[in-house]
């Protein structure tokens, strides 16, 4: 896990390096293959893939009282231990804007049914002549969906 000083140096790095950056975020909940489909996508995007994870008490305001089910810790580790994830950053706000602000990426790519013009930061990212990339969902696969699943057991 990076501290966004530390990270900001490697990202100044590897821009002297002349390698693209890219940025994602999420929770991350439960790691499953929608989040690896998603997260595999994001890295062929770029050079250096740099993902967000929200807090715990960012995904309990955005998910409800009962998330998350893993803590920060252990899904910064198991996202951190992905062979395309070069970077992974905790953040507390409800969105990354402030992240997304500071990382400056090449690149910003979001999983879902977005629309560019509702993605956090993604103004920005195209105003400094950055690409934003909306990645499809991989159909049947959810934290809210396993969670369910496992209720229902």
């Amino acid at each position: 896990m990076y501290s966004l000083e530390t990270l900001l140096l490697t990202v100044a790095r590897e821009r002297f390096l002349s390698r693209k950056i890219v940025f994602t975020n999420g929770c991350f909940d439960i790691l499953h293959r929608g989040h690896i489909d998603c997260l595999g996508k994001a890295a062929t995007f770029g050079d250096f893939l740099v993902v967000g994870v929200n807090s715990d008490a960012s995904t309990k305001r955005l998910k409800g009282p009962q998330r998350p089910i893993n803590k920060e810790g252990d899904r910064l580790l198991l996202l951190a231990a992905l062979e395309f994830v070069d970077a992974v950053i905790l953040f507390d706000e409800d969105t990354p804007y402030e992240l997304i602000t500071a990382v400056k990426p090449d690149v910003l790519a979001k999983g879902g049914d977005y629309q560019i013009d509702t993605i956090v930061g993604a103004k920005e990212v195209l105003g400094w002549g950055g690409a934003v990339e909306v990645i499809p969902y991989e159909q049947g696969y959810s934290t809210t969906g396993i969670i369910e699943k496992i209720n229902r057991l």
